[in-house]
């Protein structure tokens, strides 16, 4: 469909000062926009798709967005801003998308990061909704699906770790869990990292003795595990307790965690008293042991306000051009840890904009609790609030609390995420000077972005694995490691060359696929990469500045044949570290092209970062080595037998007792097993039979 150009009436013009009354007069309706010439020449040529957005035509920047804002309703929405090669540049919502957009248009008073934003638009797509409140929504959960290069964006966005009671079995257990809440029982938390639930999950073992084993596992023993016997499981797989009592101990398990600890410890108390009193004292110290491991418990916990059950308090610090934002959690009366976290943002916007898109997006996956404290009053808060609420299905409160423990626990946050901003600063600024001395000391064309590291594992050529980290100016990127199984049939077992070839050959072969696929965009960051500012805004580049190799001369000539055959010599610098003299630490041979293999001064700060940098690939290597080994030990035949799940696989071990006895068992004897059809039994037959 082709949209005809309405005929431009210099009277009609609306004075860029008017923008701002626009926004907040929702019966006002806007005069046309003043067209540029040129945009006014081409508004004819433009093409509109489904999704309300320009499909083809030769406007960009301030002439597209003016050529678009002519047909925008006065309703509420979600806008996405399009670069070249259809990145998205922004995601935003507002009131009113004619307005919003309109406010684009205006020819000054735009920040630099604003209008070298519109200055890099070639496309837009808008997105109506019914209100304000869903437009929020959508707008967090379109950025922090697509991460704009302009909007803020929050760094780490993994999921809080929870404990959870089971409810679906006839003894529950208690256990770690992460993600959707999809199988039935009690949730607590949310815990501020995977360690706290463990202690905590330690120590509950201890006070109410509950099992963590698997169902699986559970309706498999025959006695009891190490677990009772180290007094941290009561055991109800093998009858050492009765499901009601166990029951009961779970339900003290829920009240403790539910907030109402003193009470548990009152009952715990008198129970060790009463036991005391008639010369039980195996079964008082027993209470007693539990009552010390819910003191633990609490020890752990920190600053336990009272008065304040459920309730997350933030607090926000910007400094040198970045921000932290600190998170505490508290549930059921008690305090279940804090993490720091450093959003991306542009220098220039102030906290409260910051904090307020980040709430948005911290709240998307997640559920937000009762209260919510902050330090400052955020932008559109009773419209973040109301998206809150509605997501929770419950009232959610903001509150900036001005005096008593509130403003104490926000003041406290504060201090949290001053220091945590103070060690960021201190750690950004030596990685910057570590990766300018590394530029030095190699002779490099620039300070290297993005340093990958390779190494391999195996013993004597079984379960062999790659793994290649990743560094760059803020320090390890681990959501950017990669791990690869060695599947190569032809490799000798045991040869580091060919498998770091196979290696090389994968990751880079799959960089040039994705860059042919989707051109690279160029960087913002200038070939010096002198300006720290500059290489920060420009993020991680796809491609490594550097790669480090785990080896000597032949392996850096294996991997430079490599290069070569995919014609990429000449894209990336490689360095070799080499062991040194009785492969003492310090004593590092380095092998680069162009230049005999040297040693670096002992106590050189850049030899301890390539140092540094070898031992996280190491650590990296062996632990992927490891779990690639036990999985293939714990590896059960009836796993590769075609149809056969969980519950068949239950069933054959239950019948057979081992999978060794299934893989000699004849026709027949499968056909008595419950579940087992004969066709079934035929496949699971003719399976083990064929492999012998």
């Amino acid at each position: 469909m082709r949209r005809q150009p309405r005929q431009r009436l210099q009277d009609d013009m609306t004075d860029p000062d008017d923008i701002d009354d626009l926004e907040d007069d929702d019966a006002a309706e806007p005069a046309d926009i003043a067209v540029t010439a040129s945009s006014a020449e081409l508004l004819a040529s433009i093409e509109w798709d489904d999704a309300g957005g320009v499909a083809a035509s030769g406007l960009t920047g301030v002439d597209l967005i003016v050529a678009l804002a002519k047909r925008l309703p006065n309703r509420p929405g979600v806008y996405r801003m399009f670069g070249k090669d259809g990145e998205v540049l922004y995601v935003g919502k507002a009131r009113s998308l004619k307005k919003r957009v309109v406010s684009y248009t205006r020819l000054g008073g735009h920040t630099q990061r604003i209008a070298r934003m519109i200055r890099d638009t070639r496309q837009m797509e808008f997105v109506t909704t019914r209100t304000e409140t869903e437009a929020l929504l959508l707008e967090a959960n379109l950025i922090k699906r697509l991460r704009p290069r302009f909007n803020v964006l929050m760094r780490d966005d993994k999921s809080f770790p929870y404990i959870l009671v089971s409810e679906d079995h006839e003894a529950p257990a208690i256990m770690k869990h992460r993600g959707a809440r999809s199988r039935k029982g009690s949730y607590f938390g949310p815990f501020a990292s995977a360690g706290a639930v463990g202690r905590t999950i330690n120590s509950l073992q201890r006070a109410f003795l509950l099992r963590t084993c698997t169902d699986s596992v559970y309706e498999t023993r025959t006695r009891p595990c190490l677990l009772h016997q180290i007094k941290r499981c009561s055991a109800p797989c093998t009858g050492e307790i009765s499901i009601d009592d166990y029951r009961e101990l779970v339900g003290e398990a829920k009240a403790f965690l539910s907030g109402r600890s003193s009470q548990i410890k009152s009952g715990m108390a008198t129970a060790m008293q009463s036991a005391s009193e008639d010369l039980d004292f195996e079964r008082a110290a027993i209470y007693r042991d539990r009552l010390a491991a819910l003191s633990h418990v609490q020890a752990h916990q920190g600053i336990n306000p009272a008065g304040i059950e459920e309730a997350d308090v933030f607090a926000i610090h910007q400094e040198g051009g970045l921000t932290c934002i600190q998170v505490f959690f508290f549930r059921t009366g008690q305090n279940w840890g804090n993490r720091a976290y450093f959003p991306k943002a542009d220098p220039s916007l102030e906290p409260e904009a910051v904090l307020g898109a980040f709430l948005a997006q911290f709240y998307d996956d997640k559920p937000a609790p009762r209260l919510v404290l902050l330090p400052i009053a955020v932008e559109d808060e009773p419209l973040l609030a109301d998206a809150l609420s509605v997501r929770a299905e419950r009232r959610v409160k903001i509150e900036v609390p001005a005096r008593g423990l509130k403003k104490e626990l926000v003041d406290h946050a504060s201090s949290n995420a001053r220091e945590a901003l103070g060690r960021r600063l201190a750690e950004t600024s030596s990685q910057a000077r570590l990766l300018k001395g590394v530029q030095e000391t190699f002779g490099l064309a620039r300070t290297p972005r993005r340093i990958e590291v390779y190494d391999n594992s195996h013993i004597m050529g079984t379960a062999a694995v790659g793994a290649m980290i990743v560094a760059g100016p803020e320090g390890f990127v681990k959501n950017q490691y990669r791990k690869f199984n060695i599947k190569g049939v032809d490799i000798t077992p045991g040869d580091d060359f060919a498998m770091m070839q196979e290696m090389l050959t994968r990751r880079f072969s799959r960089l040039l696929k994705e860059e042919a696929e989707a051109p690279l965009a160029e960087s913002a960051a200038d070939d010096s990469g002198d300006d720290e500012e500059a290489l920060s805004e420009a993020g991680l580049p796809a491609w490594p500045d550097l790669i480090l190799i785990d080896g000597g001369k032949g392996q850096v000539s294996a991997v430079r044949s490599i290069l070569e055959e995919l014609g990429i010599a000449d894209r990336v610098t490689m360095i070799g570290v080499a062991k040194g003299v009785d492969r003492d630490a310090g004593r590092e041979r380095f092998v680069t092209a162009g230049r005999e293999p040297f040693t670096l001064p002992p106590r050189d700060p850049v030899l301890y970062f390539l140092q540094r940098l070898r031992d996280e690939a190491h650590r990296f290597a062996i632990g992927t080595h490891r779990a690639r080994r036990k999985k293939e030990l714990v590896k059960n035949p009836l796993d590769e037998v075609e149809g056969i799940g969980p519950s068949r696989k239950r069933a054959l071990l239950h019948h057979f007792g081992t999978a060794k006895a299934v893989s000699r068992a004849g026709l027949s004897d499968l056909l008595a097993v419950d579940g087992i059809s004969a066709a079934m039994a035929k496949s699971i037959y003719d399976h083990f039979h064929e492999r012998g």
